[in-house]
């Protein structure tokens, strides 16, 4: 099983340089666990950065996961993450998320460089994507 923090599925869909390393999880939506958060972080980025249409099909895309919802037990959990590894809110939900699903968590988010369980891939710079989605994960 596979979690894909929101730092990858943008990445993803802009086609960025580390758009193939996160493929291998996000082609996969058997095996793949979406947290709320995500939807939330990537629909409130596509809108700002690419409007209502890619937003909607980018968490269109996402849905074909398991989407799971932010229960109790999962945010006591978070919590705990959060201050044992000094790491934001919604990335402690996606680590809690993936070890309650004995998932690998894919990012390119730098709090998890050196944490067991995650696929890192550093973040690179290119230029601006255009104004559309250049990656669609639905084929």
């Amino acid at each position: 099983m596979n979690v894909v923090d929101s730092s990858a599925w943008l990445e993803y869909f802009a086609d960025g340089p580390n758009a193939g390393f996160f493929a291998h999880a996000i082609e996969k939506p058997a095996a793949l666990v979406v947290p709320t958060v995500s939807l939330y972080e990537v629909f409130k980025r596509m809108l700002q950065q690419r409007g209502d249409d890619d937003a909607i099909q980018a968490v269109a895309v996402m849905q074909q996961g398991q989407v799971v919802e932010l229960s109790g037990p999962l945010a006591i959990a978070a919590a705990r993450l959060s201050i044992d590894l000094a790491i934001p809110m919604a990335d402690s939900i996606m680590l809690a998320t993936a070890r309650a699903w004995n998932a690998t968590l894919w990012t390119q988010d730098a709090d998890f460089a050196a944490t067991p369980g995650v696929k890192y891939v550093s973040a690179r710079r290119q230029a601006p994507a255009s104004a559309g989605m250049r990656r669609k994960a639905a084929r």
